[in-house]
């Protein structure tokens, strides 16, 4: 089933269509600020719409489309062009890792997959696929959105106990794709400890409050050091600190918020 959502006081069998760049509150409001535009992708009905009463309720996101199947989503995502695709790991037809590489195709679009365990291999082909948020089906509400808005800005998010598994496995597997750790000689120190602190899911704000330095310093940081790497996003960043040493994760601790990985610029 494809569905797009029309307007409350249109009439009957008329659609309307929301262009990404005028895009308006649910309510309407001439001013304020525009609404997060997502897809819904899951094989249930049911879920379908508590996905869309939880989503607007608030009014600060709007549900442009629901899809069923791997197929239709990437073909609403193609025609609706929303922020954020949200989309259910298990999706019906096409496997939803290639339904997230052939969404990203198109720029403009952050994926986010939810899955039913942290166990589930399909997590880190995702990853490998461009998706940008991973969160469990038992997250609480609230974080849904939360996370939902955060991507929609150009940030990642990873819940708890996946972003622990995640560590564990970049610790312990090798990529050929990292940068080279030759490249650690061209980091001073002070870089060094950013990307250390990076991998730790600390934002740009957090790092300066650590270091007690300023927030454009610290971003200042972040993009010398990615530059010096060639890491193309702040999440490759993590990865390499992992690789390289400059992190170490601990397995008994437990990490108490979501891992954001914000834009380094």
């Amino acid at each position: 089933m494809i569905s797009t959502q029309a307007a409350p006081d249109a009439l009957p069998g008329t659609l309307v269509s929301f262009d990404r760049h005028s895009r308006s509150r649910l309510d309407g409001r001439s001013g304020a600020a525009p609404a997060v535009r997502v897809l819904v992708a899951d094989g249930q009905a049911l879920v379908r719409a508590g996905f869309r009463a939880l989503l607007e309720a608030g009014g600060r996101i709007s549900v442009v489309g629901e899809a069923s199947t791997g197929e239709e989503a990437v073909a609403l995502a193609r025609r609706l062009r929303p922020d954020v695709v949200l989309i259910d790991a298990t999706l019906p037809g096409l496997d939803c890792v290639e339904a997230t590489g052939q969404m990203l195709a198109d720029p403009g679009v952050a994926v986010m997959l939810l899955t039913a365990t942290e166990l589930d291999d399909r997590i880190f082909a995702a990853l490998r696929a461009g998706a940008r948020g991973l969160l469990l089906k038992d997250t609480d509400p609230a974080e849904l959105v939360r996370a939902i808005e955060l991507l929609a800005r150009g940030d990642a998010l990873l819940s708890p106990s996946l972003t622990r598994r995640l560590i564990a496995e970049l610790a312990s597997v090798p990529d050929p794709q990292l940068p080279s750790s030759e490249l650690l000689d061209e980091l001073t120190p002070r870089e060094r400890e950013v990307v250390g602190l990076v991998a730790l899911g600390l934002s740009n704000a957090d790092i300066a409050e650590r270091l007690v330095i300023s927030p454009a310093t610290s971003k200042t940081h972040v993009s010398r050091a990615m530059l010096k790497l060639g890491a193309h996003d702040r999440a490759q960043l993590v990865v390499f600190a992992f690789h390289a040493g400059l992190a170490v994760p601990r397995a008994e601790a437990a990490a108490p918020h979501a891992l954001v990985l914000e834009r380094a610029s």
